[in-house]
């Protein structure tokens, strides 16, 4: 198979949480811990640290990864979803896991992938893990990807766990409280390993400290614990609360030597060392443009407080979202006097846009309707004078069509 027969037998095969959303998730782990036998259990064989959280969980990835990297540590990096090549999910120091070997990769496993009916990302798991295995990576940077307690990456036995923010998503999967989601991503704590949770939240703190007092683990809440904190070159207000998680982390990673000087640079160079996208990234500057992936109420919240901040003489919001979104709790976020482009996320999970136009129009927000997320980008750039901001969001597949 061509690298691209290859993307589309794995999209198509089998479900993929991207695509089709709760109907690809089956909140088993039988398949993940049979395809990591089938393989020699690989993530046996590298060292790894366990990302989970509701936002921030990328950017913290990713920030770990270009601080280990910037120490001279060979350091793989697995994240979800992908925004413009799949290929982005796989990466050792900001290099993408090469065509030849997902195709190789397929191809050699296919026969068991077919008769148990793997899904997309437990493939794909399976995949990360192998190559970080077989590539003798000093470490492993692995994002979560729905939940923890029952995602495919909880085969893992970290050196450390990081959980980085709990927020009302997902609801019909991991739970419809704080409390109930917190104990879903709780369930990445492993007996005897430090768990660090970038932020104190009052409601849900307790939650944490039960599940490591029951597991003999430590629990370190890096707000209470890190009060110096350095800059980093993602940009987006929300990204010190994560520095300070990050920064937790590696207090406690035991065996690798990392300086002051490795962390400034890390910080500093995240998006070159590891290729990061769609963070409150700059598309253009006159008329200004910027596209953040924050999706849901936490992380809009966040991203709506930025654009509040800045200086510009009219504000044009391109939103999109997927089907299964809480819009009441999410559009009173969007300010009322923005202008606003109406569009679909081009996949199957895209909420139609008849159907967000309305609720919109229940929450006083105004504005046209677009068949595409291209075209609601074109008649905002035609529309936006050179002082102007154009925001692009909602979802990460709405980003995904811009960057």
């Amino acid at each position: 198979m061509t690298y691209k027969e290859t993307l589309d037998w794995m999209f198509a095969q089998l479900p993929a949480y991207q695509q089709k959303g709760k109907v690809a998730y089956n909140g088993k782990m039988d398949n993940i811990r049979a395809f990591s036998t089938f393989l020699n259990h690989p993530e046996t064989i590298f060292k790894s640290i366990h990302v989970a959280g509701t936002n921030g969980k990328g950017s913290s990835s990713h920030m770990l990864a270009s601080i280990l990297q910037e120490a001279g540590y060979k350091v793989g990096l697995y994240t979800s979803p992908h925004l413009k090549d799949f290929r982005e999910r796989i990466k050792i120091n900001g290099k993408t896991i090469r065509k030849k070997k997902v195709v190789g990769f397929i191809e050699k496993n296919k026969a068991f992938l077919e008769e148990h009916q793997l899904s997309f990302f437990e493939m794909t798991v399976g995949m990360a893990f192998d190559f970080f295995a077989s590539e003798k990576v000093d470490i492993a940077v692995v994002e979560v990807g729905l939940g923890g307690r029952l995602d495919s990456t909880n085969i893992l036995n970290p050196e450390v766990a990081l959980i980085t923010n709990i927020g009302m998503d997902h609801l019909d999967m991991l739970g419809d409280t704080l409390g109930k989601i917190a104990k879903e991503k709780a369930g990445i704590i492993k007996e005897g390993i430090p768990v660090v949770v970038s932020e104190y939240q009052e409601e849900i703190a307790e939650v944490f400290h039960n599940v490591a007092v029951s597991k003999n683990a430590k629990v370190i809440f890096a707000e209470k614990v890190i009060h110096k904190t350095f800059k980093t070159s993602l940009l987006g207000n929300y990204q010190s609360k994560n520095v300070k998680g990050v920064l937790a982390v590696l207090t406690e990673l035991k065996d690798y030597k990392i300086k002051k000087k490795h962390i400034k640079r890390g910080l500093k160079h995240v998006v070159k060392n590891t290729g990061l996208l769609g963070r409150w990234q700059i598309l253009n500057k006159k008329p200004f443009v910027v596209c953040d992936t924050a999706h849901n109420k936490e992380g809009l919240t966040y991203v709506t407080e930025q654009l509040a901040q800045q200086d510009f003489n009219e504000l044009h919001m391109v939103l999109g979202f997927v089907k299964e979104k809480d819009l009441d709790s999410i559009l009173p976020l969007f300010p009322k006097n923005a202008h606003y482009y109406f569009c679909k996320p081009n996949i199957m999970r895209g909420l139609d846009v008849g159907i967000l136009v309305n609720k919109a129009k229940m929450h006083a927000l105004k504005g046209e309707s677009y068949n595409s997320v291209d075209k609601a980008f074109k008649a905002a750039l035609k529309t936006a004078g050179k002082k102007d901001l154009i925001f692009i969001g909602g979802s990460t597949f709405t980003v995904a069509e811009v960057v």
